[in-house]
């Protein structure tokens, strides 16, 4: 059975002749059983550690949370997230640096991504794997400061951005040229993993979900352990998405739907929607303990 979210948010099963309806509950109770069988003792406990590296001060929430109030705003910030356990130093998001993106965009308090991971212990050459997910320039336009690390993304997003994106009629909003040339780069010298779908063990204890559409492909991980946590990146940009039940920005209205629908899931992933952990929201630098720039959502006893 091959089953997926359509445009409009509904799970269906793509190579049935089934009549709709019941193939949507079909796939569904596919996808649950699935999720289920995978919400397991994980191999690893990881400790989990969010890193500010830059403030976004007088944000618009409606550009984050659709149908928020017009012109209501918010200072939000730009984080990356690490993961230490089972020898591995994890990246999921790399930043940014690119001198462009500042010109465009009120960027404060700044500390370039290499430098800030380095507050939590960990120095770039120790960082073994980066987890993109997705290509907006400050999620993807760090992965060049990172000399050693293997990076992971989903097959879809990478072929998309380095491929139709740029021909007429694509979509490239947010992504970075450069960025993707050095994705390319790192596929041709062995330090790119394509991510080939749904619900896919990227590390272990590690796994990557697809559907909510903030961009062509974009992912989010689920850590396993006790508990498990799921990193949502921009699909969930900020905790009054998941409190309201309203959409994130996406790569289209149509998308709006499905990303909500997400959502849901990833709180079942989660075990509790307070073990969501959004990307651009300032409050979980304050709901978990912080020593700077570096928040403890996670430390395992074992690290």
């Amino acid at each position: 059975m091959r089953i997926a979210f359509d445009s409009r948010g509904s799970l269906c099963d793509l190579s049935s002749t089934m009549p709709r309806t019941y193939r949507t509950l079909t796939a569904l109770a596919a996808i649950l059983l699935a999720d289920a069988l995978w919400a397991q003792p994980s191999p690893v406990e990881y400790s989990i550690y969010a890193i500010r590296y830059a403030n976004s001060p007088g944000d618009l929430v409606s550009s984050m949370v659709i149908g928020a109030p017009s012109g209501e705003k918010l200072d939000t910030v730009y984080a990356v997230w690490l993961l230490r356990g089972g020898g591995r130093n994890i990246l999921f998001d790399s930043g940014f640096h690119r001198e462009r993106w500042f010109k465009q965009w009120n960027i404060e308090d700044y500390l370039r991504p290499d430098q800030a991971v380095a507050l939590a212990g960990v120095k770039a050459e120790q960082v073994t794997d980066i987890i993109i997910s997705h290509a907006h320039w400050d999620h993807m336009g760090g992965i060049d400061l990172f000399s050693k690390a293997t990076v992971w993304i989903q097959k879809g997003e990478f072929e998309y951005y380095s491929g139709a994106a740029w021909q007429p009629g694509g979509r490239h909003g947010g992504i970075d040229p450069e960025d993707v040339q050095e994705l390319v780069r790192l596929n041709t010298v062995g330090r790119l993993r394509l991510v080939d779908g749904d619900n896919v063990e990227i590390l272990p204890g590690i796994r990557a979900y697809t559907g909510p559409r903030h961009t062509f492909a974009s992912q989010y991980i689920r850590v396993g352990g006790n508990p498990p946590f799921v990193l949502a990146s921009d699909n969930v940009d900020l905790y009054r998405n998941i409190t309201e039940g309203k959409s994130s920005a996406t790569f289209s209205n149509d998308d709006h739907s499905a990303n909500i629908a997400q959502q849901q899931r990833m709180i079942r992933l989660a075990g509790s929607p307070e073990r969501v952990i959004p990307g651009h929201d300032a409050l979980q630098f304050q709901r978990f303990p912080i020593e700077g720039r570096v928040a403890i959502i996670k430390r395992a006893e074992t690290n």
